[in-house]
């Protein structure tokens, strides 16, 4: 009787973690709607998509600035981002576009190959590894990461 009682707690509370857990995705595309919004609205600046930034806010971190400094970090993690189907249409482009323009810079370059294994990093010196986050996650942040890149072309 006592593992009965056991394994009905222990179903509880996995039905709370996945009930949890689903709010915790429901709150993720409320901010990526916020953010494409916001987009389409016209934000501008060296990090455009700040709304995607603050995407990860409500998740206990913040998206990894992209900038000028980490064109080449920001190219490598769309490659990473069109290999692994997470991106597709112009994404491919943006990233040959952001490649002219570090053709031959050491650091660039450094960043480009630590962005195509999926290590997004910012010029703030935050970073991000997608190797740990859902498929969900990963195709919001490689969002992020189109939609910053596209504005430093």
């Amino acid at each position: 009787m006592h593992a009965r009682s056991t394994l009905i707690a222990l179903a509880l509370l996995a039905a709370g973690a996945s009930a949890q857990a689903n709010n915790l995705l429901d709150q993720l595309k409320e901010k990526a709607g916020e953010a494409a919004s916001a987009n389409s609205q016209g934000s501008g600046g060296s990090t455009g998509g700040s709304a995607l930034g603050n995407l990860g806010s409500s998740l206990g971190f913040k998206m990894p600035a992209i900038g000028s400094s980490t064109m080449g970090n920001a190219a490598g993690v769309l490659q990473y981002c069109v290999k692994n189907n997470y991106l597709g249409g112009d994404a491919a482009s943006v990233k040959d576009k952001l490649l002219a323009k570090i053709t031959g810079q050491k650091k660039q370059e450094t960043g480009f190959a630590s962005g195509a294994k999926g290590l997004l990093q910012g010029g703030d010196g935050k970073s991000l590894n997608f190797k740990g986050l859902s498929s969900k996650v990963k195709e919001k942040a490689c969002d992020y990461v189109l939609k910053n890149a596209a504005s430093l072309i």
